[in-house]
């Protein structure tokens, strides 16, 4: 059994102990789990620290439990947010459970007859039948209110500015993922709960829950939030979250996420991210180093992580995809890029419309009057004779060439390149 908090030592990926939980992790198997938001059919980049500690931990010889909080997700947690989250329906609850489920399977094990199987729950299933009576009366009296309001997620909740406080659905938050951790506690003979720094107060209310109400031990660990460098939110882009779900952010989209990040962000990041030994990690920083400008530490980065969500067919298509922009491409690797994809790469690139019935057409027609990616004819058969344009990657050699059905990309796009950078999509209608 390797020795789970060291792998998360070296990697970065502890912020707070309680004491005791090192002990108990190497003493026996231990049942831990981490707590997920079902809001969505799908998990972002924001989860993966969570999903990837819980892989560490199976790793490691220990029982990974992921809880979807489909109860406490209903309610709202107060910290790091100003606003409580909308209600779902049942229905909406469990088809988003399931897709979590199906994107977990690719990184834990829930198939195996193991000891250490992972194990998927929701909060809403011991919840729903739980009424308020009873709850105040077998969990409420056992934790204060001094206690609660000991917390930073509520004190900076009561005390921020600009804000209008938190209701009480969101003070009784911690009651309620206490009760969890008691629950799984006594009915799965969990002793561990881990997440991000500002579940800390949260996880500590389960610890003490059990501790007060059955005179049993459990411990807390958490890992740091991660920010970018700069001091931006990571995971965000202009377009919103990174989602592992490709119908949401594409493989090519996800992939260049991480081959865009910062030198001082990929050496961090590809500790956290990766299942990569230290010593690989420490001989890809020190290569990176040399030749920094290659960004050789990005790529890998990049690989590790798109394959591991995606798998390697995916990873490869992004690779190609991406040398399309640089002039790297082919023909007929273009031809192979999926629709997505393709509108991935080239997304804010201007385009033009024509019908079909414009097919068959020369490619001086179609450049310069059936759309204006030329000016005049003129300009364009210079830029021809320049050896200046290219249709989909291949260079046109003569402006009276025909442009037909069968040159279009995904039976719909014409892909013009003009100079080295300027590019166009022509729909077809």
């Amino acid at each position: 059994m390797n020795n789970f908090t060291e792998e998360l030592s070296w990697r970065g990926m502890i912020h707070n102990m309680m004491p005791g939980t090192q002990e108990q992790l190497q003493k026996e198997l231990t049942t831990a789990y981490v707590g997920i938001d079902p809001t969505a059919d799908s998990l972002h980049i924001g989860h993966l620290v969570s999903i990837m500690m819980l892989r560490h931990l199976q790793m490691c010889g220990h029982r990974p439990v992921a809880l979807v909080g489909g109860a406490t997700g209903m309610i709202g947690d107060p910290s790091m947010r100003s606003s409580e989250r909308n209600l779902l329906d049942e229905q909406t609850l469990r088809h988003n459970q399931e897709a979590i489920k199906k994107q977990l399977s690719r990184f834990l094990d829930f198939e195996s007859d193991r000891p250490n199987a992972a194990i998927m729950v929701n909060n809403y299933d011991w919840m729903k039948e739980y009424t308020f009576l009873e709850f105040i009366r077998d969990i409420g009296k056992h934790i204060t209110v001094n206690y609660m309001m000991s917390k930073d997620s509520v004190k900076s909740r009561i005390s921020g500015e600009d804000r209008e406080g938190m209701s009480f659905t969101e003070f009784t938050y911690q009651l309620v993922q206490g009760y969890d951790y008691l629950f799984l506690y006594k009915n799965y003979g969990c002793k561990l709960q881990m997440g991000g720094s500002d579940q800390w107060g949260n996880i500590t209310t389960g610890t003490e829950l059990i501790r007060r109400k059955e005179g049993g031990e459990a411990f807390a660990l958490t890992c740091p939030l991660i920010t970018k460098a700069d001091g931006g939110k990571f995971g965000k882009t202009e377009k919103g979250n990174i989602w592992l779900d490709p119908a949401y952010t594409s493989p090519y989209e996800f992939y260049q996420f991480w081959l865009n990040v910062s030198d001082e962000d990929a050496a961090r990041y590809i500790k956290i991210f990766t299942m990569l030994t230290k010593s690989e990690i420490d001989q890809a920083i020190s290569v990176h180093n040399q030749q920094p400008h290659l960004r050789e530490l990005q790529k890998l980065l990049a690989k590790e992580v798109t394959t591991m969500v995606h798998g390697e067919g995916e990873y490869r298509k992004a690779v190609d995809a991406s040398q399309i922009l640089f002039g790297e491409s082919t023909s007929d690797k273009l031809k192979s890029v999926d629709e997505a994809t393709f509108l991935s790469v080239f997304n804010g690139v201007p385009g033009f419309e024509i019908d079909k019935d414009d097919l068959p057409v020369s490619v001086i027609d179609l450049l310069s009057v059936k759309t204006t990616v030329f000016p005049s004819k003129g300009e364009c058969r210079k830029m021809i004779q320049a050896r200046g344009v290219s249709v989909n990657k291949e260079r046109v050699e003569s402006p009276e060439i025909m442009i037909t059905a069968g040159d279009l990309l995904n039976e719909k796009y014409i892909l013009v390149q003009k100079g080295k950078k300027n590019y166009y999509i022509l729909k077809i209608k």
